[in-house]
């Protein structure tokens, strides 16, 4: 049997279990927190952020892209300037500068709250 056919069942077999678990884990704790007699007012309640969510999104998105790009440009220095093998720096740069774009969102983002 070829892997492709195998693969997809699973995937979406996961999927419908994650969701299947939220659903079902979700309604029995709202069945006990009615039974115990909690305010149903509790499960409709609205949160007001404080910045909406593309403040959030577009910096985290754009410092990432900037990471990844300044990775391809340091591997390219690292491979052909101190001859770097090529599988070794690209993979290694790209990553390890997407990451420190991303904290550094996550860092911008705490500071916005």
């Amino acid at each position: 049997m070829p892997t492709e056919i195998v693969i997809m069942p699973i995937f979406f077999g996961v999927i419908f279990g994650i969701f299947y678990l939220f659903i079902s884990a979700r309604n029995k704790e709202r069945l006990a927190l009615i039974e115990k007699g909690a305010d149903a007012s509790i499960f409709y309640s609205k949160s007001k952020r404080s910045h909406p969510i593309w403040k959030i999104i577009i910096p985290n998105l754009a410092l990432l892209l900037m990471g990844i790009g300044l990775g391809v440009f340091i591997a390219g220095i690292l491979h052909h300037v101190f001859g770097v093998v090529q599988d070794i720096a690209y993979p290694g740069t790209i990553f390890f500068m997407a990451g420190i774009g991303l904290f550094t969102g996550f860092k911008m983002t705490q500071n916005l709250n």
